[in-house]
């Protein structure tokens, strides 16, 4: 993984979820972990395309579980 997408990733959802960058793991599920509900998500998603430049569609969502899924995602499609 690019460091980074992980470190625009991290901040991202620290800054969404306001949870600490020392409790995200490359398995980390964003949900089930760090307690993030669907609005969170699409926030969280968001911001990410913002950042990135990307367009994330609906069904897409289904795949990105983890802090990983999100970061192999954006770099696949940067």
């Amino acid at each position: 993984m690019d460091d980074t997408v992980k470190d625009t990733i991290r901040d991202i959802i620290v800054d969404q979820l306001g949870c600490d960058a020392d409790d995200i793991s490359e398995f980390t599920d964003i949900a089930d972990d760090l307690g993030a509900d669907s609005l969170d998500v699409i926030e969280m998603v968001m911001a990410v395309e913002e950042d990135f430049g990307i367009n994330i569609p609906d069904e897409d969502l289904d795949e990105l579980h983890t802090f990983r899924d999100v970061c192999d995602y954006v770099e696949r499609n940067i």
